[in-house]
């Protein structure tokens, strides 16, 4: 008898701690299993051109003698290259080193868009984070505040476009290794046209400057935006068709630089104006079908959508356009190039007279 009082009085003593103990069991794996439910990463697609992980970058840093040092640069908008690093990385350093704000629009080409029947629409994703080198990257809360605020036949929500394009994820490294507090709102332009170009703009650029009026936040200080672009894809070898209207010997490669170099220097540089982006649309895409491309760069409405959005936010902030400054312009033929075999990394196609791009990166304050 006196056994069974002995029980019962212990069981009495430790039952508010049994209680407690497994509420808190309960009550922390319920809190991960819904956080985890909640969560949604954005995984790497392309792993053999970018970076994976923080020690490629930086070996990546030291092989192209680059400083990881932070400044005080407020570019407003650049465009950046986003091929294999071994070919571009130098000019990826040379478009962000001045992006330093915490939060970063990403205008991306929707290269797959073909796939999807994607078209006239920019594409937004429900991500919580993408993965980067230097951890989880956050989606910004802005993400849903600005595609809430846009007219509905404006944009698609598109999970499976964002996971498949490569053009935004190979930015990312760069900024994000230097400022770790960064968070994105990723957005892809497939086809469009030139009206939808200039009505989808407005309205994005209006969204962002009411949220950003409301926050009291500044462009280029708090947020700014990439736009995301390699420019002439050139060469009669492995493309999907003849891409060399001058030729693929030295004298076919200089006209094609030169008419790179052109179109950077007629459009894209000095005060940004509607006129101007409009003759970058018609130069890169064909007046009878802007589904099909005239002169082959693969940001063809990347660059004049992101453009206007970027002029047309800095216009509604400051009351003047952009101003577009030419930073630096190589091809994948034209350089020395690092080695990044040893770091399991390589090249995502061939670079040779017969085959290459160019890139060219550019800063607008």
């Amino acid at each position: 008898m006196l056994f069974f009082v002995f029980i019962i009085m212990k069981i009495k003593y430790f039952l508010p701690f049994v209680v407690i103990s497994f509420s808190l069991f309960f009550f922390t794996s319920c809190q991960t299993k819904h956080q985890q439910k909640k969560e949604k990463l954005r995984n790497l697609h392309d792993t053999i051109g970018f970076a994976q992980y923080k020690w490629q970058m930086d070996s990546i840093y030291k092989r192209f003698q680059l400083k990881d040092t932070k400044n005080n640069k407020k570019w407003k908008a650049v465009i950046c290259p986003h091929d294999d690093y071994k070919y571009a990385g130098k000019l990826y350093y040379e478009a962000l080193k001045g992006i330093n704000a915490n939060t970063i629009i990403l205008i991306g080409v929707a290269h797959k868009a073909k796939k999807y029947n994607l078209k006239d629409k920019i594409i937004f994703g429900n991500f919580t984070h993408w993965k980067s080198p230097y951890g989880k990257l956050p989606i910004s809360s802005l993400n849903k505040e600005i595609y809430s605020k846009l007219p509905k036949e404006d944009y698609l929500i598109h999970d499976d476009m964002q996971q498949l394009e490569h053009s935004l994820e190979a930015i990312i490294p760069f900024f994000h290794k230097k400022n770790r507090n960064v968070e994105i709102v990723p957005i892809l332009v497939p086809y469009i046209n030139s009206k939808n170009i200039d009505i989808i703009s407005t309205d994005l650029s209006n969204a962002i400057y009411d949220i950003l009026k409301s926050k009291n936040l500044i462009f280029g200080e708090d947020l700014a935006i990439i736009i995301s672009n390699d420019a002439v894809h050139y060469g009669d070898v492995e493309w999907s068709q003849n891409l060399a209207p001058y030729g693929v010997d030295s004298l076919g490669t200089s006209k094609a630089r030169k008419h790179d170099l052109k179109i950077i220097n007629s459009y894209l540089v000095n005060e940004v104006n509607m006129a101007k982006i409009d003759s970058f649309f018609y130069e890169t895409t064909q007046r009878e079908d802007y589904t099909k491309y005239n002169w082959v760069w693969c940001g063809r409405y990347a660059v004049p959508f992101g453009l206007a959005t970027a002029n047309k936010l800095n216009i509604l902030q400051n009351k003047k356009p952009l101003k577009g400054t030419f930073l630096k312009y190589e091809t994948s033929i034209d350089h020395p190039l690092i080695t990044v075999e040893d770091l399991q990394m390589g090249t995502t196609a061939i670079a040779t007279q017969r085959h290459w791009v160019g890139y060219a990166s550019i800063k607008y304050e």
